[in-house]
């Protein structure tokens, strides 16, 4: 399987609010409130750090959950914030100097 990277996008607004983030789009001005799974998804979302890795290592260790069903999980999430503009997707680590788009490679 070809590794997925993610990073957070540098045109939205996002704030934590009693452990959940609040996060806007730049790009249609969609309100995303994520839970704490989306949570611990979007601080990880570094760029180098593949989600698979963020998966196996934070949320299943977190959360009672095997690895297959929460990477098929956090895929589609992810893929649901990258739609809006809000994360980066890429098959290769993404550095800053990247352009932030939807989906990337």
């Amino acid at each position: 399987m070809t590794p997925v990277y993610i990073a957070k996008a540098t045109q939205v607004a996002a704030r934590s609010l009693d452990g959940e983030m609040m996060i806007m789009s730049a790009k249609d001005s969609t309100l995303f409130t994520l839970n704490e799974v989306g949570t611990l998804i979007w601080q990880s979302a570094d760029g180098t750090t593949p989600l698979n890795e963020i998966v196996e290592q934070k949320i299943c260790a977190e959360f009672d959950i095997g690895p297959s069903e929460a990477l098929t999980d956090a895929q589609g999430f992810v893929n649901d914030l990258a739609d809006h503009g809000i994360l980066v997707v890429s098959s290769s680590p993404i550095t800053a100097a990247m352009p932030a788009q939807g989906a990337a490679s």
